[in-house]
Parts: structure tokens; sequence; C-alpha cells
């Protein structure tokens, strides 16, 4: 906490208190809905759950997750980029495996840097889909979600409610700590 506010001093004089026995807690809560946010739409394009996906287009039965969006949604500087990706079985297998591995890693609460790295570049790259953002110049949700995951990543909330401190504890773990 000291790295957000400068000093424990600082937060006091800025009339700020901070229970920094709440914050893992809600580092950890942060975690699990971020890992949702991953992989519920994995769960969603696999099994046509009606939600975003109707059954028919499931990925299960034959539909593609990612014709949709890039098909039909991007625009900006990198939409024939993407519209040409659209439908591949390939960025299809990229992303529903994406999807998946960062949603289990972050619910799981292991190998936080590797998911917040791997979550980050596909949040940003969806950010590029659709230059510039609908009620912004520069900044949506994409970007802070990207931000929120190096936090997450840097303060160790898989500790917190996951895996994590058994996870660092691994000999292949040890050896390398980009795994943690």
């Amino acid at each position: 906490m000291t790295a957000i506010l400068g000093t424990p001093h600082a937060a006091a004089a800025a009339g700020t208190t901070v229970r920094r026995g709440a914050l893992p807690y809600v580092l950890g809560v942060t975690r699990l809905a971020m890992g949702w946010t991953f992989l519920w739409p994995f769960l969603d394009k696999t099994f046509g759950l009606g939600h975003e996906t109707a059954s028919a287009d499931a990925w299960v039965n034959g539909g593609s997750p990612t014709s949709g969006f890039l098909g039909h949604a991007t625009k900006g500087p990198f939409s024939d980029f993407y519209q040409g990706m659209a439908g591949q079985a390939w960025a299809d297998w990229l992303f529903m495996l994406g999807l998946l591995g960062i949603g289990v890693a972050l619910i799981a609460g292991v190998a936080m840097r590797v998911a917040a790295a791997a979550g980050a570049l596909l949040l940003v790259l969806m950010w590029t889909a659709v230059l510039p953002p609908e009620n912004n110049i520069f900044l949506d949700d994409h970007l802070i979600y990207a931000l929120l995951l190096v936090v997450l990543a840097l303060s160790d909330a898989g500790r917190t409610f996951g895996l994590g401190s058994v996870w660092e504890k691994l000999p292949v773990v040890r050896k390398n700590p980009y795994l943690r």
C-alpha cells in the first residue's frame, strides 16, 4: 500500500485510512470477478448458453466464436485487419484457449503473471478493434481491466481465496518466477 499512497504518513496527512487487513480480501474477490469475466464468454460461446450466443451458434455446434464480433462489430483503423481474421479456425482456437486459460488461472489464483500478461494483451487487442471507443476519445473498460490485471498480478492476489501460496511453492514455479 505504501507504493500506492507514497508513505503511511502521506495517507494519514491526506485524511485517508486504509484497512490493510481488508485489502487482500478485496483483491481476492476482484481477481475472482476478473476470472469470471474471461471464463463466462468461453462457456457461453462454447455451449451457446443463450446469453450472447444462441445454441445454434455455439462452438460445439460448428459456430465460430470470432465471426460475430470481428466480422461485424470492428471499426476504426484496424477494422480490415480484424475482419480478415473473423471466422478463421486459428483465430477461434487462440481466442477460446485464451479466454479459458486466463479465466481458469485467475479463478484458481495461479500463474497470475502469465494470466495478467495474456489477459492484458487480449484486452488491448479488443480495444484496438473498436477505436475510437464509443464513450470516450481514448479510454474504455478494456484498458481499465488490463491495468487491473497488472495490479492483481503485482499484489499477489492469487494467495487470497486462491491457490497462489501453494502454486508458488512448486519447484517449477520457484525456478521460473514469471510463472508466479
